[in-house]
């Protein structure tokens, strides 16, 4: 029999949270965010899910190919753009699109001859990571325009802090800085992620939107999924392997930095650091126990962790376990861990058993 761990994948949740991103922006055309393997749920579900997406968008151009090979025949933007000079073919061959934000991969295409390539030219509007300074912007377009080798220009931006109307850089200011420098260009505009989506005081117009995070249930800042009609594309659960009844002063696991102040029964899952879990996880980390919610004990093993059973009296070997998703959201376990919930979904290890329901 194999280990009781599973991370299962929800279609039907990753469907319904993509409608609920286009709802937000009727008039725009979606690019359903799929990197990390789609967040770590699986780009072949990815596929079925996100199939009334406009185009699917990522950084991994190997992985672009993989979503060719599983047909997918909508737009594939590479979000960070060519890496090298030999992706130029594989770029054309395949028909992606891809995101120019540096003079290197400007010279690349610039020695391209008659590629066909659609290019999104990155602004940098404030975050400083990756595109051009509103004063390039400009002259960039248009030596892009007067490339052969490129077929359409498109602008987008990335905001920092879209959540945050008190942030020191915000996204009505980035919004400003975009306007002011494309202002009379010819070009659609790709803007909002999952927080502008969600949390933005306004709805920003574009062509284009790229929902991320959101779609697999999760929420980049305050607010639960349910305020947002999204539901979890991912439940990781496991069973009690083992019941242990403590005594006053007995301690829990490596570091002994549980002690119990009275009697109580403590379960032991299946599930610990290698398969994913924080193992920073603090005691009174969230987790339920046969549908109960309860609390993590100790420190977090490499196979295993410990939880309250005071709550669950009747919990036995075997007591399902829920330890992020369906009752119990990632980014509720993510925030008690000090981490948040994409690092969560992009965590789980290969040795976890995967199922996918709904597709």
């Amino acid at each position: 029999m194999p280990r009781p761990l599973v991370a299962v994948t929800h279609i039907d949740a990753m469907r319904s949270n993509l409608a609920v991103a286009k709802a937000r922006m009727p008039l725009a055309r979606a690019w359903a965010v799929v990197k990390a393997d789609a967040y770590g749920h699986g780009l072949r579900h990815a596929v079925s899910a996100f199939a009334s997406a406009d185009g699917l968008a990522l950084v991994e151009i190997d992985r672009a190919v993989a979503l060719r090979d599983m047909g997918w025949h909508k737009p594939i933007l590479l979000m960070e753009g060519m890496f090298d000079r030999t992706d130029l073919s594989v770029v054309r061959d395949y028909r992606l699109e891809t995101v120019v934000h540096n003079d290197e991969q400007l010279a690349m295409l610039a020695d391209a001859v008659d590629a066909g390539i659609p290019v999104h030219l990155k602004v940098n509007s404030g975050m400083n990571r990756l595109g051009f300074r509103p004063s390039q912007v400009r002259e960039v377009f248009a030596a892009l325009r007067a490339l052969r080798s490129v077929s359409k220009v498109s602008l987008l931006t990335h905001f920092a802090n879209a959540e945050n109307p008190d942030a020191t850089l915000t996204a009505a200011m980035q919004m400003q800085r975009f306007v002011e420098c494309s202002a009379g260009l010819d070009a659609e505009i790709s803007l909002s992620n999952s927080a502008a989506l969600l949390l933005a005081a306004q709805p920003m117009r574009c062509d284009w939107i790229r929902p991320g995070v959101m779609l697999y249930g999760g929420v980049p800042g305050n607010g639960s999924p349910q305020s947002h009609q999204l539901q979890p594309a991912m439940t990781l659960c496991s069973e009690l392997i083992s019941v242990q009844a403590l005594q006053a002063g007995d301690s829990v696991g490596y570091g002994s930095l549980f002690c119990a102040e009275k009697p109580m029964r403590i379960g032991v899952v299946a599930c610990g650091y290698a398969d994913g879990y924080p193992r920073h996880a603090p005691t009174g980390t969230p987790i339920l126990v046969d549908g109960v919610r309860t609390r993590v004990l100790g420190r977090v093993s490499m196979d295993m962790l410990s939880v309250d059973l005071t709550p669950v009296p009747h919990a036995r070997i075997g007591s399902s376990v829920t330890l992020w998703g369906e009752g119990l959201p990632i980014d509720e376990v993510a925030a008690a861990a000090g981490t948040i919930g994409y690092e969560l979904m992009c965590a789980v290890a290969p040795r976890v058993r995967r199922e996918a329901r709904g597709a």
